[in-house]
């Protein structure tokens, strides 16, 4: 009997309400995703990162993390560990060559989406503790995420991911990892990419971080930035779950 999970999506839609006013109406839908259909994808979950708030906010995630990636993957769902720009670590990872050697599938044209601003600035790269120049600081995952190399795969390119996902006739993509308004969103294997190829996607909504300083607009505080951008995506892009949804197998 294959398991299932069972998610309560949220999303937001723009509406008119009985009185005439416009507004953003709450959607929540519960949906059963079978695991052996499901994927779970980790973005950018390094080991470092070049601001210190970054760092400490992932060290208070990272536990449920781990128990997330265990709980998807013991119930028959696929892994795919996305940590950009630390290939070259994991080159002779099973996992890693499992990826790459995946028949490349066609990839489909994209669908158009609008793609309105974000709700944040995060020109000046997001830091709310004081750094001003970026650099690379990560080596690889972080290594409180357990890997199985003879199931989940790694990589950082998308068609890589959307073949594999083709592969498997695997159909629904959950994703958690940093940052929520840029990697999250913007990298090949993320959010836009992915649901433009018409992926059914949904973002784990406390299991992700924004870069952003309150010191710019819409000048709150960094966890109400945050919340601006999974509401954001909530409207735009994808509807989102909580991780605790995850640990209730079928």
């Amino acid at each position: 009997m294959t398991n299932a999970l069972q998610l309560n999506l949220r999303s937001q839609s723009f509406m008119q309400d009985a009185n005439g006013y416009r507004l953003w109406q709450v959607n929540n839908i519960e949906q059963t995703w079978p695991a052996d259909k499901t994927a779970l994808l980790l973005c950018d979950v390094w080991d470092q990162h070049w601001c210190r708030g970054a760092c400490e906010r992932l060290e208070e995630m990272i536990e449920r993390m781990d128990q997330t990636v265990k709980a998807v993957r013991g119930a028959g769902g696929q892994i795919v560990h996305a940590p950009s720009d630390t290939m070259d670590f994991y080159a002779e990872s099973p996992a890693r060559k499992r990826a790459i050697e995946t028949p490349q599938g066609e990839i489909p044209p994209d669908i158009e989406r609008v793609d309105p601003p974000l709700p944040i600035d995060d020109s000046d790269q997001g830091s709310d503790t004081g750094e001003t120049e970026t650099h690379k600081a990560w080596h690889r995952q972080h290594a409180a995420i357990a890997i199985d190399i003879e199931r989940d795969i790694i990589t950082d390119k998308g068609t890589e991911v959307y073949s594999y996902l083709q592969h498997r006739g695997i159909e629904h993509l959950l994703i958690l990892g940093v940052h929520s308004n840029m990697c999250v969103l913007h990298r090949t294997f993320a959010i836009k990419q992915m649901v433009r190829w018409g992926v059914d996607v949904a973002l784990i909504r406390d299991l992700t971080d924004a870069m952003y300083n309150p010191r710019k607009a819409p000048f709150v505080n960094h966890q109400a930035g945050t919340e601006l951008v999974i509401e954001y995506i909530e409207k735009h892009w994808c509807p989102t779950v909580l991780s605790q949804d995850l640990m209730q197998i079928s």
